[in-house]
């Protein structure tokens, strides 16, 4: 069937499978919140919302982007350029998976209804930033980073400032593995007037930024273990983080980016796992119940 055709190339072309990057920070959030596991309809509610909300993203991304993909040749092949999808089908998609996302913070609390429209705002608009400026990177990191609080939020129904040493954490993970992504595209981008860091700095300077973002990054999570009143297993959690993100760096260099799928797709998704199973695991033992 042509519908089923398009929903499977839709969700190629979003690659939604990557929702772990930031899903595991979000159930970290949840957990947090929770002093444990919350509740059954709390984690489907939020994992729905996670999945939708980055589906809309992705999506818009693509639709928004269409013609910068189809001008470069190593996005020329993408579903839209292509003309595997239509842009009115994807539009479609977008929408029901924003209508998905705001039906499902409506499960959890007020609040989250609230907050969803300006959620999905962020995470839209995050398409156009490379048009004007070169911290996109950022922006996109906020996006994702944006995760633990709205499940604290999820969970709690209000915020607490000490989840937004955790948003900060995963702003500059996502911002830092983002710029390494974007020196692929240095040439492009120059050419054709779009903003990165890789374009502004050169390919050895925002490798130095990425790894900066990151040492940022990890020192944020270890400010979450007496910020929680975390014990030893997350010691081990940010440890753990630490080394493989030393491992993601040593996979590229300004000479040599070949490995740098590797890095981005791989590495990205062990990491983001590796640290909800330390936190997660800290959380039971101290809080069984």
């Amino acid at each position: 069937m042509p519908l089923l055709s398009n929903i499977k190339t839709t969700l190629d072309m979003i690659k939604w499978e990557h929702s772990i990057f930031a899903l595991p920070f979000a159930l970290c959030g949840a957990m947090l919140a929770a002093g444990g596991i919350p509740t059954g309809a709390q984690i489907g509610w939020i994992v729905l919302c996670m999945v939708s909300a980055r589906s809309a993203a992705m999506a818009f991304n693509r639709l928004a982007d269409a013609q910068i993909d189809a001008a470069n040749p190593r996005t020329a092949t993408r579903a839209i350029p292509a003309g595997a999808l239509s842009s009115r089908f994807v539009a479609v998609f977008v929408t029901i998976s924003c209508v998905i996302f705001v039906l499902s913070a409506a499960q959890l609390n007020r609040l989250t209804l609230y907050l969803s429209p300006l959620a999905l705002l962020i995470v839209l608009l995050y398409s156009y930033t490379k048009r004007f400026t070169r911290l996109s990177h950022v922006v996109l990191g906020f996006a994702l980073g944006m995760a633990p609080a709205a499940a604290w939020i999820a969970v709690r129904g209000s915020l607490d400032v000490r989840i937004l040493v955790l948003t900060a954490a995963v702003t500059f993970w996502v911002g830092g593995f983002d710029v390494i992504y974007a020196c692929q595209d240095i040439d492009f981008d120059r050419e054709n007037a779009l903003n990165s860091m890789p374009q502004a700095y050169g390919v050895a300077r925002a490798l130095f930024v990425a790894r900066t973002l990151h040492v940022l990054m990890l020192g944020l999570l270890g400010l979450l273990i007496p910020v929680f009143g975390l014990g030893k297993i997350a010691v081990v959690g940010v440890v753990a983080v630490a080394l493989l993100l030393a491992y993601e760096h040593s996979l590229v260099s300004a000479k040599d980016l070949s490995k740098l799928n590797a890095a981005f797709f791989t590495m990205n998704g062990v990491i983001a796992v590796v640290f909800f199973v330390f936190i997660a695991a800290d959380l039971l033992v101290r809080h069984p119940h």
